[in-house]
């Protein structure tokens, strides 16, 4: 599993194991419709004040590969690696929901 950060790709691990986490628009649109408007998130983030579990609602939506990962395996992941490490998978996608894929 590579991740590929020109389409907004992050790697996150989860037991162990690397995961695609892909912010396709699907993905994104789930995203909004449990956390809200994107824009605000990404602005709550800016300010310091994303929520853990909004963290790992996003990465959960964002994972390429949902089917075979529950997403209390990601908020265990997030848990055991800690913020700062999930600090890069977490600015990719919000640099992409920013931005988008030129």
């Amino acid at each position: 599993m590579t991740s590929n950060p020109l389409r907004g790709e992050a790697a996150l691990t989860i037991a162990g194991a690397p995961h695609l986490l892909r912010p396709s628009f699907t993905a994104l649109v789930a995203a909004e419709e449990e956390l809200g408007p994107l824009f605000a998130l990404v602005e709550r983030a800016a300010a310091g004040e994303l929520r853990l579990a909004e963290m790992v609602a996003l990465f959960w939506h964002c994972l390429a590969d949902r089917d075979t990962v529950s997403r209390e395996a990601v908020g265990e992941a997030v848990a055991a690696q800690g913020l700062a490490a999930c600090a890069a998978p977490l600015r990719m996608l919000l640099a992409q929901i920013l931005q988008g894929r030129e």
